[in-house]
């Protein structure tokens, strides 16, 4: 009886630990039934745990620049992709595609990048 108790008493654990950790990993705050395009320059690739952003400096008509954040995954989960910190360089020209915010801020979850030179990463349709 008192084995049953701990076992069940785990697999509660475990249930009440998944619904925290799935809210942290999900993409709430993106629009996942849009995609929008946005060209710039990369200001910094962040290739860290838990999730890598890359920052990008997007310059509007009016020739104003504002800074655009586009999450993405892990650097262990990246990697094995073959994505490095040296694949989004500082100053390098890029057009990414990203699900945008709810909320229409500067940010969005990464869909695609394509480079000047046809390189593309991700989904890139």
């Amino acid at each position: 009886m008192r084995t049953t108790f701990k076992v069940a008493m785990l697999i509660t654990l475990a249930v009440l630990g998944a619904a925290p950790a799935r809210a942290h990993h999900s993409a709430a705050g993106f629009d996942n039934t849009k995609v929008k395009e946005i060209t710039g320059t990369i200001k910094e690739f962040q290739f860290k745990n838990p999730h890598s952003w890359i920052q990008v400096m997007v310059e509007d008509e009016k020739g104003q620049q504002t800074e655009w954040s586009v999450e993405w995954g892990s650097p262990n989960n990246l990697g094995r992709q073959g994505i490095r910190p040296s694949t989004f360089p500082p100053g390098a020209k890029v057009t990414i595609r990203l699900n945008p915010m709810e909320n229409g801020g500067p940010a969005g979850g990464f869909v695609g990048a394509k480079f000047p030179d046809g390189k593309t990463i991700g989904r890139w349709e």
